[in-house]
């Protein structure tokens, strides 16, 4: 005998206990159309289904990753999202975050036994997790934009660079992160992009990507310049100098690699 199977439901306590978040969390998804119930029952309660569930489930799957809540909306409920392929996704970035947190744990076991005397320790060794913790986040905040456009070959070379560079080297790198900015700050004062200053900015960026790439090539320069002002978080990090800084660092760079009227 057949028999009619009812889809289990779920109220916003019930679900907020199952999935472990509050009841706050759902209310809040609900209000700004992340995660809406599948229907309300008639005493006025929220009530979601199976589809909800596994809804929810990509969300908390993409906040585990650090990814902000209007970026998931816009993922998950494109009309081209495939859950399949995103949880494929996800298994690949934990995988790749539980290895990284798996060198971090024994960098750290590596250093206690060290201070309890057990093992000598080097400072290559020492910094080996931090650098792969830096790689980690930074394929997870640009990963996808700069291999669609720079290829996933030389961003790979990229990574192995940061791998083998010596501390003292890393150090060199981020010195020279903090002088660009400064260089940029004083030529946005100056607001010409092909004044002496706005043109060490420049320079001194050429010399920071030295670090980072096996081969210079003034269009590869010229392209990176282009994507700080098509990629929101590039522009952002830039334009904390000065609102439109990172627009005139483009124009910068294009003057300074003679890119500007290609």
């Amino acid at each position: 005998m057949n028999r009619e199977v009812r889809e289990v439901e779920y109220t916003v306590h019930e679900l907020a206990k199952l999935a472990g978040v509050t009841s706050r969390t759902l209310r809040y998804y609900d209000e700004i159309g992340l995660l809406k119930p599948a229907r309300w029952s008639e005493a006025g309660y929220r009530l979601y289904g199976p589809r909800e569930v596994d809804l929810l489930q990509q969300i908390l799957f993409y906040r585990e990753l650090g990814v902000d809540l209007e970026t998931i909306k816009q993922i998950v409920h494109s009309p081209s999202f495939d859950e399949l392929e995103a949880l494929r996704e996800h298994r690949q970035q934990l995988l790749e975050k539980r290895r990284h947190l798996d060198a971090l744990i024994a960098s750290v076991e590596k250093t206690i036994a060290a201070k309890e005397g057990g093992i000598t320790m080097s400072d290559k060794e020492k910094f080996a997790a931090f650098k792969e913790q830096l790689i980690e986040e930074n394929e997870r905040k640009y990963g996808e934009e700069i291999r669609r456009k720079y290829g996933d070959e030389q961003v790979d070379r990229s990574n192995d660079r940061l791998r083998k560079m010596t501390k003292e080297q890393f150090d060199e790198a981020e010195r020279l992160s903090q002088d660009v900015l400064e260089a940029l700050k004083e030529a946005m004062q100056d607001g010409d992009p092909a004044g002496e200053t706005a043109q060490r900015a420049a320079d001194l960026h050429r010399q920071w990507l030295a670090f980072w790439w096996d081969h210079y090539s003034k269009k590869a320069h010229a392209g990176l310049a282009r994507l700080y002002v098509e990629d929101e978080r590039f522009q952002a990090y830039y334009d904390q100098v000065h609102p439109g800084a990172a627009e005139f660092f483009k124009e910068a760079i294009l003057i300074y690699t003679g890119m500007k009227d290609r």
